[in-house]
Formats: structure tokens, sequence, C-alpha cells
């Protein structure tokens, strides 16, 4: 069987490698032959992430690449695409390839429609705010990291909607050794579009570094200094992610309670628990899914009940231990690669054969 992936970015994207390339070998093993289109280069994503600009002739090569690779499609049994496939253009070419026979899997990591239907452009809501729910329409199968997008997607009348969470690849990610030790640290990894989101904890961080030996640790972007707090930044790479978050003893993620977050799909939470640290993420999506407060972790909904979790997990021991070795036991249940790859294979073959 042969698969035309075409994805947004290349390995470098999160979203891309985590929602579709760490998927290749374990297809490959199944038969399933995958060739990688991404719509953008690395160094387009590069440039893009050290500039916080999208280039005009950047993107128009980009667009004109992947209309000249569709004309290849027919090779392939499915077409697998990231969510879409020419960004703020209508979904024309989708239902195009739907009237001519073509089997499309769409995947979705987060709420992209949310960019059009709630654009403050309201050109853009009037051209391109049912854009996603027709490219849903469009497809044999969508694939969703949590409930919110499914819905949306079964709302939008796909034919087939898949829940297929953000997992990883267990064996990647070895148990911390819990123990006593100073600074605590408190560990936040991502990207510098999402950093932001740290703003949030400014006020209980600090409250905190009042009272106990603590120091922020971020990984994937740089953040401006906290008062009374010391912050480590450092650079994220893929070889390297797992042993820096063993060097967290508790793993964030917070989140503004907005529809966009409602999308997200807490990947940071599951990589925290494989490296069995307890978690306190805002009880925002699919937190509230993956992390059972008490148990493997704590829901902060605002500062003071961040500052009470933070303070909990700093003076117990145990209780981190704990909270981790749970934690562990539910990302090798429910997160795992090979259980996924399994469900994901048999989608594909499905799919195709429609």
């Amino acid at each position: 069987m042969k698969v035309l992936l075409l994805s947004r970015y290349p390995r470098l994207g999160a979203s891309s490698r985590l929602r579709s390339y760490q998927y290749l070998p374990g297809l490959a093993g199944n038969g399933i032959e995958v060739t990688v289109s991404p719509l953008f280069s690395e160094a387009y994503l590069e440039d893009f992430y050290a500039s916080g600009r999208k280039r005009p002739a950047a993107l128009f090569s980009a667009y004109w690449a992947r209309l000249k690779q569709l004309f290849k499609a027919r090779e392939f049994d499915l077409l697998w695409v990231e969510k879409e496939l020419f960004p703020w253009m209508p979904a024309s070419v989708e239902q195009l390839l739907k009237r001519l026979g073509f089997q499309l899997l769409v995947d979705y990591d987060d709420a992209i429609f949310h960019r059009y239907d709630q654009s403050g452009s309201a050109l853009v809501r009037i051209l391109l705010g049912k854009k996603i729910d027709r490219v849903m329409a469009s497809a044999t199968l969508v694939t969703a990291g949590n409930d919110y997008l499914a819905k949306r997607a079964e709302a939008a009348g796909a034919p087939r909607v898949m829940r297929l969470p953000t997992v990883l690849d267990v064996a990647r990610y070895q148990p911390k050794t819990v123990s006593e030790h100073s600074p605590f640290t408190i560990g936040w990894i991502g990207s510098p579009t999402t950093a932001g989101y740290l703003d949030l904890l400014r006020e209980p961080l600090c409250s905190v570094a009042e009272k106990y030996p603590v120091r922020l640790m971020v990984v994937g972007a740089r953040i401006e200094p906290i008062a009374a707090l010391p912050v480590a930044c450092v650079d994220w790479s893929e070889a390297r992610e797992a042993e820096l978050i063993q060097q967290f003893d508790v793993g964030v993620m917070p989140l503004a309670d907005q529809l966009w977050e409602k999308g997200k799909c807490g990947y940071k939470l599951i990589q925290y628990m494989a490296c069995a640290l307890p978690v306190i993420a805002s009880p925002i999506g699919v937190n509230r899914e993956i992390v059972e407060h008490g148990v493997d972790g704590y829901l902060a909904e605002d500062a003071a009940a961040w500052e009470s979790a933070l303070i909990q997990l700093i003076e117990s021991t145990p209780l981190r231990q704990e909270m981790g070795r749970i934690g562990r036991a539910k990302v090798e249940q429910h997160y795992s690669l090979a259980v996924m790859t399994a469900r994901l294979v048999s989608a594909i073959r499905q799919s195709a054969s429609s």
C-alpha cells in the first residue's frame, strides 16, 4: 500500500513530527509505504521561529510545490493530510479530490478552524469560516487528537472520525529517580509560540520563590526574567528532550481559558508523566482527561491553586514519587506509540479500501 503524507512541516515541526513522522517506522513494518511531502521546508520553519515572519516568496514557492505534488496523487492509495492542503485558501482542492474519488485521511491536533471562524477579519470569517468543516466533510477519515476536535469533525459531517491522542515512544523516556535536592526545579517544555502561557504563572511562581529554593527551567523558548525566581532557558533538541525533562521535579502546563486552547492535545503533560513526574495543569480541554486531580497531578484554575499545588509537591518527596509512578503507568497504557500504531495501521487500511 502506498500513502502520500502531505504534512505541514518537516521533522523540526512538533505537530508533524508527533502526529505523523513518528509513526512511519511502524507503518513501514506493516507494509505501508509512505512518501513524505511537507508543505514548508526546514529553512522556512527556522526562519519563522527566528523572525516571526512569513515571507510571501517562500509561501508562494511552497504552495506551488504542493500543487505540483498533487498531480502525482494517482500514484497513491491514500492521501494523508495534516489539517489542510493550503492554509488561508478555500477548501476547493480537498473538495475536488473527493469528487475525483481520492481517499483522504485528514488529521487534527489543534483547533485550527478557530483561526478562521474566530478571526478578527470579517472577510476571513465570511470566506473561510467554514473552510475546515468542508475539509473534514471531504475526508474519508478524520483523526482527532481530542474530543473537542472530534466533535467538530462529527458536526461537520465527516463520514468517519477516530480519536487518536498524541502519543510518544515510551522507551525513549526513562522514569526520573526522585530525590530531595535544592533548588526544586519547576519545568516547562514548548516552543517560542507557546511560551506566553508562562506569564499566567508569574504571580504564583514569585510567591513560591519567596518561601522555597526553586527555579524555573524552560526548554525550547526564551522568556522575560521573573523577579526573585532563577530561570534557566535551554534550547530544545529531539535527541535531548527526554534527558532535559528528567531534570524537572514537576512539569507544568498553564493555558488560557479560550477556544483555541480547547483544541490542544496535552503532549507536554504526557512527556512529563512518561518521565514519572507529577504534573500541574490548567483545567482546560484535554488536560482534564489526562490529569486525574490529586492522583497523578493537580488541576489548578487560579494563582492560589497553582501556589498550593506547587507547595504540596515541594514539601513531599513521597507524594511526587507516587504521583509520578501513577502517571508513568497511565502513559504506558493509554499514550504509547506502539498501541496507537496498531490503531492507525487499521484505520489507514480501511480508509484506502473505502
